[in-house]
């Protein structure tokens, strides 16, 4: 257990915690008690079960460890209100009864691979100018239950929301095929919206942009936002998407299997730099405009 609390929590020393003198054996009963409570107390346990179910089901280091009633744990963290992702092995938090943005274990300064959804409403200020207050915050706040709903209804979650643009995050299961599913659902609702839904004078549309990469969490946006994938994110969106398109990185298109790039252009570069890209559209035409089309 010391070995691997020192895994699940980096430069976690027992002597220390516990006030044994250096070089006297703790007994067993005392060390593993010492370590569960540390765990607890400064926000490890969920990282160091999900470290003991890893090492119960693949070993460490070339050897096995079978760890004897280890369901029981996991069926404590699950009763403490976590859900379990067997694709990347974490918990998270059930989603049922409480939906943070640190999915109900990250620490401040966590590193996590993620991946980015950045968006953005096209001609905001436009809008704004010639459509009445009211109007404007009916258009975006459902505009705003559209994103969320497809963003966290994949385990994903919405860091920040201001004004006309917002940053969406994936860490669980295949994050970066999720977060394109979820890019493209909003996407496909927004056509809906438009034809349906919209109160304003004119269409809202969207650009999004995906991105993967490491990402360090934190409370405090202005320390996420220095993030390079959050950066690229914001680049491929104000430079290489357009009105009603989703765009995602070629290192996010390397990790997808054919069938999802086939949906997508070819690849493409973002003039002046060597961002590389795909796009996903959907056509704003009416139906009577399809026809027209469809007849020449």
């Amino acid at each position: 257990m010391v070995r691997f609390a020192g895994i699940a929590y980096p430069g976690y020393d027992i002597y220390v915690s516990s006030g044994f003198p250096r070089g006297i054996p703790i007994p067993s009963q005392d060390a593993a008690n010492r370590i569960v409570l540390d765990m607890i107390e400064d926000g490890y346990y969920v990282d160091f079960v999900e470290l003991l179910i890893q090492i119960d089901s693949v070993g460490h280091m070339g050897r096995i460890y079978p760890l004897r009633d280890l369901d029981y744990v996991v069926d404590d963290v699950l009763q403490a209100g976590y859900s379990f992702d067997k694709t990347t092995g974490q918990f998270f938090e059930d989603q049922s009864r409480q939906i943070t943005n640190n999915w109900g274990r990250l620490l401040e300064n966590d590193e996590r691979q993620m991946a980015v959804l950045r968006l953005d409403i096209a001609g905001n200020t436009i809008l704004v100018k010639e459509n009445p207050k009211e109007l404007i915050d009916k258009a975006y706040g459902d505009i705003r239950n559209i994103v969320t709903e497809a963003v966290v209804s994949r385990l994903g979650r919405l860091w920040s929301w201001e004004g006309d643009g917002a940053l969406g995050v994936f860490m669980l299961s295949d994050y970066s095929r999720i977060a394109i599913f979820a890019g493209m659902d909003i996407i496909n609702r927004m056509y809906l919206f438009n034809k349906m839904d919209n109160p304003l004078n004119s269409n809202v549309n969207l650009r999004l942009a995906i991105h993967s990469g490491s990402v360090i969490y934190s409370e405090n946006e202005l320390k996420y936002s220095k993030a390079d994938v959050i950066k690229i994110a914001k680049t491929l969106e104000a430079k290489a998407a357009i009105p009603n398109s989703l765009v995602i990185s070629d290192g996010v298109a390397r990790s997808q299997d054919q069938s999802v790039l086939n949906i997508f252009s070819d690849t493409k570069v973002v003039p002046n730099t060597m961002e590389k890209y795909r796009i996903y559209q959907v056509s704003c035409l009416d139906n009577s405009e399809a026809k027209v089309k469809k007849t020449k």
